[in-house]
């Protein structure tokens, strides 16, 4: 199963997340097929293709927990 999420990048207390498609059973730091995106949680900065992102839902894959509260938030 596929799942579109959060991928941790930068260093430490300047978090930087960037939005990845990856097999749910990896760790999404290490492997992804795709960066779609990224968010910054200091500045509240998201940038997000959704277009490719309903592609991939459309094919069984599905929004982290954590990704959906962010993209509700910032409708």
């Amino acid at each position: 199963m596929l799942k579109i999420r959060l991928s941790r990048a930068w260093r430490k207390n300047l978090a930087f997340y960037r939005i990845v498609l990856t097999e749910a059973k990896r760790a999404p730091q290490h492997w992804h097929q795709k960066v779609l995106g990224f968010y910054n949680p200091l500045t509240k900065e998201l940038s997000f293709d959704t277009n490719e992102a309903q592609k991939y839902i459309s094919n069984w894959a599905q929004y982290s927990d954590s990704l959906k509260r962010i993209l509700e938030r910032n409708k």
